[in-house]
């Protein structure tokens, strides 16, 4: 028997690498906005947390949970002059076209956990537009039974508000649910709406960040299946 009978999953840096999809994309948002000036690409990166020289997300980097319009107000700091409301929209645009690296091959995961009659679900804090974008992308937006972003009218994580309209939404009782993600803001979400918590080493976390707030750290959502039949 399963130990639950829905499972909602973060998107960036849970189904999708963080650092293969994120922070290649991040690298070209970043020349975007500052035109290719190198001061100001500089400018940028410092107050994103990230290294050009790299070309990746610090732990530190404040855009790594936040939501698209966090992310704007951030970059914004580097951008006198510039409207928030145009760097959200650019970050909209752009990441809905990210280079995306799935953790692992997501259509036979999901197929195995859907036979099983489990309900899946995402909620990011990116917005609802790039969340359906990606997953279309990816080939896997059918295998879910809901899909909610930041902006979907129920709020960001870390508050349990939006895990728990999932919930709602599919007739489960919290405690039957998994909350799968690779930051804090997820566990933390999970731990207050009462559901189960996991936590993957595929974002910028490491085990010692979610154990903490995790009923179990994975080092992918390949291995889901079975600590869901143990």
């Amino acid at each position: 028997m399963s130990r639950a009978d829905g499972v909602l999953f973060d998107k960036d840096g849970t189904l999708f690498d963080f650092h293969a999809t994120w922070s290649v994309w991040a690298h070209e948002v970043i020349r975007d906005l500052a035109e290719g000036e190198a001061e100001v690409m500089a400018r940028i990166a410092e107050v994103a947390h990230y290294d050009l020289a790299a070309r990746c997300f610090r732990p530190t980097s404040p855009i790594v949970a936040g939501t698209n319009r966090e992310a704007a107000e951030c970059l914004g700091r580097a951008l006198p002059g510039r409207l928030v409301e145009d760097i959200e929209t650019h970050l909209m645009l752009s990441a809905a076209g990210a280079p995306l690296a799935p953790a692992v091959p997501l259509a036979p995961l999901l197929e195995g956990l859907a036979a099983r009659g489990l309900r899946l679900g995402v909620m990011t804090n990116d917005t609802e537009y790039g969340a359906k974008a990606h997953l279309t992308s990816a080939g896997v937006l059918g295998h879910f039974d809901f899909v909610a972003g930041f902006d979907s009218g129920h709020g960001a994580k870390p508050a349990p508000r939006p895990l728990l309209a999932f919930a709602r939404a599919m007739g489960l009782e919290p405690a039957r649910v998994v909350m799968v993600g690779d930051s804090a803001h997820d566990l933390i979400a999970g731990r207050a709406a009462g559901m189960q918590t996991v936590g993957v080493l595929t974002g910028t976390a490491v085990e010692a960040d979610l154990a903490p707030l995790a009923d179990v750290v994975m080092p992918d959502i390949g291995h889901l299946p079975d600590w869901l039949l143990a």
